[in-house]
């Protein structure tokens, strides 16, 4: 029986350090999606409120799609500065020759994403 040597190498490529950043760039342009789509939400109820004839509530404050589209701003600037810190400790990793991946920060991120689609589940079911 032979064994597989999985030995990694101390060479670190240039193609590992255009990967990582690549990596960032995808969470600038995820980060900018999530921050307009917050504006999206908050706007939307402002647009379906004067659409509905309710004109005296467009200066009401404190509704649900304000918060939401808050939160996900919010959130993407949350995602850009992850983004950088990936970057940066993915760069440090790699010249010392040991990447590896955060769970922590997969996790963390999925679950602030699945928190606030149910909100804007939530948000929708309202509308019905």
């Amino acid at each position: 029986m032979t064994s597989v040597d999985t030995k990694t190498t101390d060479t670190v490529r240039p193609a590992d350090y255009l990967a990582n950043e690549r990596t960032l760039l995808a969470y600038v342009r995820t980060s900018l999606s999530v921050m307009a789509f917050g504006f999206v939400i908050a706007k939307f109820d402002l647009f379906l409120r004067v659409i509905s004839g309710r004109h005296n509530a467009i200066f009401a404050s404190g509704h649900a799609s304000d918060w939401l589209g808050i939160a996900f701003a919010a959130f993407g600037c949350v995602l850009a500065v992850v983004g950088v810190w990936r970057v940066l400790v993915g760069t440090a990793q790699l010249e010392r020759g040991r990447f590896r991946s955060s769970i922590g920060t997969i996790v963390l991120i999925g679950s602030a994403t699945a928190m606030l689609g149910i909100g804007v589940v939530l948000s929708l079911l309202r509308l019905l």
